[in-house]
């Protein structure tokens, strides 16, 4: 019988193959066990890398610094821009992380989505303290709009041009999937007869 997995072109792990007689079942039960999350051969942990956590770190950085000083060449007081910019950098680097942890998960376009909404937003609030009389705020949102589309973009541009590995697999070319079809067909008849 053929399953899902079978048409689709997928393999079988060579330890769930047929098992002999002269196996106990103990280790055949040993066999069928999923290995514990992250111990199996081959497989890579799913921590994130020292590069994937410091680039939103040093990017939250950047951004409480930026904040402060745009806070304070407004009119504000030393300690009400640095509690701003400290604010600031917590919360962006917050998002950055959640963001860079979920963002294997999404589709490009969501993903793109994503980065251009953070990015928009923070620009935007920015510019909303950016003048000592302040903006109003649909010059702030028209701003952060602006900018998130272009972050938008910009992502992805970059996601479509340097792909490696989507959630759902990657897209085949049209011609590719009827003749893998086909041959799930030609399975199909061949395990009837």
């Amino acid at each position: 019988m053929e399953t899902p997995v079978h048409r689709h072109g997928a393999t079988a792990d060579p330890r769930s193959g047929p098992t002999s007689r002269s196996q106990p079942q103990s280790q055949v039960q040993a066999q069928s066990r999923p290995a514990p999350h992250g111990n199996a051969p081959g497989s890579k942990r799913r921590g994130m890398s020292t590069t994937a956590l410091a680039l939103p770190v040093a990017a939250a950085v950047l951004y409480g610094l930026w904040t402060a000083f745009v806070d304070r060449t407004s009119g504000s007081s030393l300690g009400h821009a640095w509690l701003l910019g400290l604010i600031a950098a917590a919360v962006s680097g917050a998002l950055g992380l959640a963001l860079i942890r979920v963002q294997a998960t999404l589709i490009i376009e969501v993903r793109a989505l994503s980065y251009g909404a953070l990015f928009g937003t923070a620009m935007g609030y920015l510019y909303s303290i950016s003048h000592s009389t302040g903006p109003s705020i649909l010059e702030s949102v028209r701003m952060g709009l602006i900018m998130g589309a272009v972050m938008f973009v910009v992502s992805l541009y970059i996601f479509r041009t340097h792909r490696t590995r989507e959630p759902h697999g990657e897209h085949r070319p049209r011609g590719s999937q009827r003749t893998h079809r086909s041959q799930g067909a030609h399975r199909t008849h061949h395990t009837a007869a």
